[in-house]
């Protein structure tokens, strides 16, 4: 459930750091798998690709996937199976000291 409103297709949310560099939208996806789902978020927002995968299309070192709580499995093919109802969330590792 979310806003009251019971969704049939996963949810993929971008964390705050990412809005320092551009658009994060959310995105509800009809996607299996979570390459996919990207797929759909980045057909809103083309640069945001950039910020979460590197130039051979894996996930970038500084970026983690959960979905539905877990840390996503496959940082090369982002093959990960979505459920109707999961939710993914990416977020950018953050540095400092």
């Amino acid at each position: 459930w979310r806003c009251g409103i019971m969704r049939a297709m996963p949810h993929i949310v971008f964390t705050p750091q990412l809005r320092r560099f551009t658009s994060t939208p959310e995105v509800d996806s009809k996607a299996t798998t979570l390459r996919a789902a990207l797929d759909d978020a980045f057909a809103h927002n083309p640069r945001l690709r950039g910020y979460v995968l590197d130039d051979q299309q894996h996930l970038r070192a500084n970026v983690v996937i959960f979905i539905d709580g877990q840390r996503c499995a496959d940082r090369i093919k982002l093959a990960d199976t979505l459920q109707p109802h999961s939710t993914v969330h990416v977020l950018q590792a953050l540095s400092g000291g």
